[in-house]
């Protein structure tokens, strides 16, 4: 399962990246506004410093919502730099603007899915990931690690090549449960990634050897 980083910050991009298993950063314009990127220029910068940072691909989001805007957008971050994919909202343009990016070599990352049949509509369009976002639905007592079970039984029944990005992952146990599935990414917050080192037996462990070496030094 590919690890993805849902951030703007770019200090904790570097940090997930020097962990050496980053694949990717996802972000969006809450994000962006969160570190106080505003402004379509500095925004379209904001993306080129991500990908000068990671290795894998880097979501960069349409802001508009018609069609027309929306390749138009799409394009221009295309060209920012390859590592974009350009991530559409699950709209009836949205899946219109996915296909039009299928056909012209662009890579995508449909996002806001909260159905199987969402994700369904986005597969066939072409989407390269599609993102359905499990934490938002646990907040409204729906079980969101059971619409990737969904969503994976869909696809490998017909062979589809999108892959499901688990997006608003919010711990650890998200990502593990999230690996048991067969989601081909998740993508959250460093602590989420983070998590995953720590055991209180590693640390008792750990504490124990140094202390037993420092007895016989």
């Amino acid at each position: 399962m590919k690890f993805f980083i849902d951030t703007a910050n770019l200090e904790q991009i570097r940090e997930a990246q020097d962990l050496g298993v980053l694949d990717g950063v996802t972000t969006n314009p809450s994000l962006m506004a969160k570190e106080g990127i505003t402004g379509r220029d500095n925004i379209l910068k904001h993306y080129v410093d991500i990908c000068n940072i990671v290795d894998g691909d880097v979501s960069a989001e349409v802001i508009a919502t018609d069609f027309e805007g929306m390749v138009r957008e799409g394009e221009q971050l295309a060209e920012l730099h390859e590592q974009i994919v350009v991530k559409v909202p699950m709209i009836k343009e949205g899946v219109k603007a996915i296909k039009y990016f299928t056909d012209n070599g662009i890579r995508t990352n449909c996002t806001l899915v909260f159905s199987a049949g969402q994700a369904l509509l986005a597969a066939k369009a072409g989407a390269t990931y599609v993102s359905p976002f499990i934490g938002r639905l646990d907040d409204i007592s729906t079980d969101g690690l059971n619409l990737i079970a969904e969503i994976r039984l869909i696809y490998d029944n017909y062979g589809f090549e999108t892959q499901i990005l688990a997006a608003s992952v919010r711990h650890t146990m998200h990502v593990l449960e999230c690996a048991k599935i067969g989601s081909d990414v998740m993508t959250g917050p460093l602590s989420s990634i983070e998590g995953l080192l720590k055991h209180p037996l590693t640390d008792i462990g750990l504490a124990k050897f140094l202390e037993d070496y420092k007895k016989g030094n």
